[in-house]
């Protein structure tokens, strides 16, 4: 008999985290995610999200087994920037069977409207400062660094439940030699007119990293403030992030812009390390998965162009130009094989035209669902 459980004790919880292990067992695709990453993200005290909000986990079991899971989400300071009573749901992952999804579904948003929360919207895992989304398009590859991967049949499942489409969130790919390199051509004569209104562009500073990243946290919640579902990140949520990512990060690939001493803008592409995480079984560094991780970290071929942006009032004067121009050097100078841009809005014209503008190519698509409860 199915029935739904509410995820407390280390036990459930790791089936919760195993449970896509197993689901996509005979898919070449998917990448398990690091399971030491994923419990701090979802537990208490571990992670800075659940300083100032709150989420319930959910296994669905029929008899032993796990054949489905979901979180419901109520994000604080989501509502709070947004003025707003929203609800979320994240994690889901779920065999192919429509009874299995609704209960899921029916039990996250029985906690969202004990709580007073009047729309549930989704997936996110646990917010868009993390990965989010629902692959519907793009499933002839495995997914890159910090972007989700799920089954075609996810979708009919969600609209089947009455959830419909909020916004589409796109990735662009690029291969080596299959890209326009103008902005590069043209760095000099661009990073000269910059200097002209006292603007640079740097690589971030490795040795005073801390500071670094406290002036990177100030520039990304004004940069992507107007973004729909934007949720600033508090200042130990972006140190969390920063700290997992300075394990990662290729200064040539971290960029600063900056008028006299201020940063205006940056851009950030680290490298795709999804190629060494899918040969980790399950998820675990320990014993051998960290010696892989350490071995094959300079094998990487390929980068995830996660960040660009530029506060208001600095945009459209070429810092755009300049950063991607910089990153295509490096990337040509690395020797490197291919680059997603992900993820952008649908609706976020500028950036979407600039990608296509330099032969970015939209290949995957992922959704945002919504529905009110």
């Amino acid at each position: 008999m199915k029935q739904i459980l509410a995820v407390e004790g280390k036990d459930l919880m790791k089936k919760f985290i195993d449970f896509p292990h197993d689901l996509y067992k005979e898919d070449a695709n998917y990448v398990p995610e690091l399971f030491i990453a994923q419990r701090d993200l979802l537990t208490p005290g571990k992670h800075p999200f659940h300083e100032h909000s709150r989420l319930q986990l959910f296994l669905a079991v029929d008899g032993n087994q796990v054949i489905g899971r979901i979180a419901a989400i109520q994000n604080n300071n989501h509502n709070k920037a947004n003025h707003a009573t929203d609800g979320f749901f994240g994690f889901f992952e779920c065999i192919n069977d429509q009874e299995t999804a609704n209960l899921l579904i029916d039990a996250a948003e029985k906690w969202l409207k004990e709580r007073s929360l009047t729309t549930i919207i989704g997936p996110v895992n646990p917010s868009t400062n993390e990965t989010c989304g629902l692959l519907i398009d793009g499933f002839d590859g495995r997914p890159v660094a910090m972007m989700p991967y799920n089954f075609p049949y996810y979708l009919q499942l969600l609209e089947n439940r009455n959830l419909y489409k909020k916004t589409d969130l796109r990735a662009y790919k690029f291969t080596a030699g299959n890209y326009n390199d103008r902005s590069r051509k043209l760095l000099d004569a661009l990073q000269e007119r910059l200097k002209r209104s006292s603007i640079v562009i740097r690589k971030i500073n490795m040795k005073n990293f801390k500071a670094e990243a406290q002036a990177l946290k100030e520039v990304y919640n004004k940069a992507w403030d107007q973004n729909q579902g934007f949720v600033p990140m508090t200042s130990n949520e972006f140190d969390y992030m920063a700290k997992d990512l300075k394990l990662i990060l290729d200064p040539d690939f971290c960029l600063v812009a900056e008028q006299d001493g201020k940063l205006v803008g940056f851009a950030l592409a680290i490298p795709d390390i999804n190629q060494i995480f899918m040969k980790i079984k399950r998820g675990r560094l320990f014993p051998f998965g960290l010696l892989k991780l350490l071995l094959l970290k300079r094998k990487i071929k390929g980068i995830r162009i996660m960040v660009l942006g530029v506060v208001d009032g600095y945009r459209k004067m070429g810092i755009e130009a300049c950063l991607y121009g910089l990153i295509i050097k490096a990337f040509q100078e690395k020797n490197l094989e291919y680059a997603e841009a992900s993820w952008t809005l649908e609706d976020n014209f500028l950036v979407n035209k600039a990608i296509e503008q330099i032969n970015g190519i939209p290949y995957r698509k992922y959704r945002i669902f919504e529905k009110t409860i």
